[in-house]
């Protein structure tokens, strides 16, 4: 989506953009990448850059836009394959698994939690250094909430799909749920 965003701004304004962004990092890297960019902008500006060239890096841009986006919409089709046959499966368990997982990753956050909260309470001197390895821990977790998210987003659009709210075509569609600040959007246009 942003990349194809961006095909559309062009080259031009998007190495501004870049350089400016950059201009206010202060890293010495970040600040030769911004200068190099201001140079770029100063050619471009200037007529020093042939336009022809200019358009053909849009060209390219947009050419990597696309594959960028046809290769989004591959998996967003492999990943509605993949829901469409655990909704069809006849195996319980298969359409168990999300609430299953979100009960593990509860039951294993909520252990976690007490566990430090013990070694903060009994042993003081030792919780620094646990906390400390909880960081360790981020990546693990942001996967796992990240997929725990995704299957209470994909049950709410199920359940949406089952009270008739999203047409049966929705989802091949691409098309979500509206959501609360969508609804509310329609309404004050109407007003």
């Amino acid at each position: 989506m942003i990349p194809a965003l961006l095909a559309q701004i062009g080259l031009p304004v998007l190495v501004r953009l870049v350089g400016g962004a950059l201009a206010h990092i202060d890293n010495p890297a970040a600040k030769s990448a911004s200068g190099a960019l201001s140079d770029v902008v100063a050619a471009i500006d200037s007529a020093k850059v042939d336009p022809a060239q200019i358009a053909e890096a849009n060209r390219h841009l947009e050419t990597l836009a696309k594959l960028d986006s046809d290769d989004y919409r591959g998996t967003i089709r492999e990943v509605n394959a993949t829901i469409r046959a655990e909704s069809a499966s006849e195996d319980p368990y298969v359409r168990r698994m999300r609430p299953t997982f979100g009960y593990v990753m509860a039951a294993t956050w909520a252990a976690q939690m007490s566990a430090v909260a013990w070694i903060v309470v009994a042993a003081p001197r030792d919780a620094a250094p646990v906390i400390e390895a909880l960081g360790a821990l981020s990546l693990m977790w942001s996967v796992g909430l990240s997929v725990l998210g995704v299957y209470v987003y994909k049950r709410s659009t199920d359940k949406a799909l089952g009270a008739g709210a999203l047409g049966a075509g929705a989802l091949e569609a691409g098309q979500a749920p509206e959501s609360l600040i969508e609804k509310l959007q329609s309404v004050a246009k109407r007003r």
